[in-house]
């Protein structure tokens, strides 16, 4: 069996899919800013590890040489994440002396003596298609997850305060072996992470943002600025009815949904409009765009809510974001956490799919439409939609896109979805330039 080393020497057994990065939801935290959110992935199946970059921004290197598709691990071998350099190694035999490990101080404070759950969390167990990390732990005061295996849900039961770290110590590696300390402490260490466990505080979502000096001002300055509104579930509901989700009304929709894409495209061939101009003037298409833009977010983020209230799942909140200096509208989703993979998959698809209805809605009716006004209005709202759904379904961006794709794909195909989507758009954007669209 094979560990991993960290740079602080923690070892860290490879027992099943374990993610390296920089902040939540990672299992393994590296206090390194040049290391990405969630940076790397080690897959473990029948004893045999491997690596595989997760979409990081610097790479992923094994002894010298970049990740490109996930690669065997074997001990010796060194592994860097940004500036961090990990180790593997062997697990010492039962014949053999053990690396030392080491606990810092604060660890105890950090999960007690006596570790408990903390109260006020849902459990769920997914079915076996969903891999091995087929439970589902939510924080109800946070809305923070965390998936995990059913060895590490035997491990959780045992987290109820009666018993003392050096008696789930024992529990741990009497149910799973050399292993199962490493195992402990790694679950430990993601729960209090999260502030999952009784005592225990979440670490701030990025180490780096305390840092002083100008980049700490312009961090603030380019934070994201939140106004939620907790009372959403409750106006979705309200808005919920049943025969949207009809098969008659989805065949409607798929109907508009197909036909306005054709009309759309002959919309583009025959030049019948130009972005961001209405009756020749740009500001006035500009100013169109923009309210059609912010009005289609709106109705995107509704279909999210009410796939999720069709679904049973309550919306948690919704609101207004800027990041940067550009304004969106979110729906809180994460209760879709719970449900199957075909219906996250649904969850994270209205959104776009609302987009793509409303722009063949529009370019139906712009192609109705005689030359005027009128229909350079409903020009820039089916462009606006249609631009919408193109970056929606992006799976680069942690967008609905890269869920969909992650939930189709298990990770492992999402490299290849990537590659399309930039091929793609990079032909579409080739096309457009060379009929002088933009």
């Amino acid at each position: 069996m094979l560990e991993l080393v960290l740079p602080d020497r923690r070892r860290v057994a490879l027992a099943g899919e374990l993610t390296i990065g920089r902040s939540p939801p990672s299992d393994v935290l590296l206090l390194d800013p040049t290391v990405s959110r969630v940076h790397a992935r080690i897959l473990v199946d029948g004893g045999a590890a491997r690596i595989e970059d997760a979409g990081s921004s610097y790479g992923t290197w094994l002894n010298g040489r970049r990740v490109v598709a996930a690669t065997p691990l074997v001990a010796g071998a060194s592994i860097r994440l940004g500036d961090s350099e990990l180790q593997v190694a062997r697990v010492p035999r039962e014949n053999e002396a053990g690396a030392t490990v080491v606990v810092p101080s604060a660890y105890t404070t950090r999960v007690g003596e006596n570790p408990r759950l903390r109260s006020g969390y849902a459990l769920k167990r997914l079915a076996a298609s969903e891999g091995s990390r087929r439970w589902v732990l939510k924080d109800l005061r946070s809305g923070a997850f965390v998936r995990f295996s059913s060895e590490d849900a035997a491990l959780i039961r045992l987290l109820d305060g009666s018993r003392s770290l050096a008696d789930l110590s024992a529990e741990a590696v009497e149910g799973f072996g050399p292993d199962g300390l490493s195992r402990l402490a790694l679950l430990l260490a993601s729960l209090a992470e999260r502030g999952l466990l009784s005592g225990s505080q979440p670490r701030p979502v990025d180490p780096g943002a305390t840092s002083a000096g100008r980049r700490a001002l312009l961090r603030r300055l380019l934070a994201p600025r939140t106004w939620s509104w907790p009372g959403a579930g409750r106006r979705f509901a309200r808005l919920y009815r049943p025969a949207l989700f009809s098969p008659p009304a989805l065949a409607v929709f798929f109907a508009v949904a197909v036909a306005g894409l054709a009309s759309f495209v002959a919309l583009v061939v025959a030049r019948y409009g130009t972005p961001f101009v209405v009756a020749r003037k740009v500001g006035l298409g500009a100013v169109v765009f923009v309210v059609g833009r912010l009005a289609i977010a709106s109705v995107h983020e509704t279909a999210h809510g009410l796939v999720m209230t069709h679904f049973g799942r309550p919306v948690r909140e919704a609101g207004f974001k800027v990041v940067l200096v550009f304004p969106y509208l979110y729906v809180d989703t994460s209760d879709a956490w719970f449900e199957p993979r075909r219906r996250r998959v649904a969850v994270s698809a209205a959104g776009p799919c609302s987009d793509l209805i409303l722009g063949g809605a529009f370019s139906l009716a712009c192609l109705a439409s005689a030359a005027g006004a009128t229909r350079d209005v409903f020009f820039q709202l089916a462009f606006g939609a249609y631009l919408g759904a193109f970056f929606n379904l992006n799976p680069i961006a942690p967008r609905d896109g890269q869920q969909i794709a992650t939930d189709l794909l298990q990770r492992r195909g999402l490299r290849v979805a990537r590659i399309v989507w930039l091929v793609l758009g990079t032909a579409i954007g080739a096309a457009l330039v060379v009929r002088r669209f933009v």
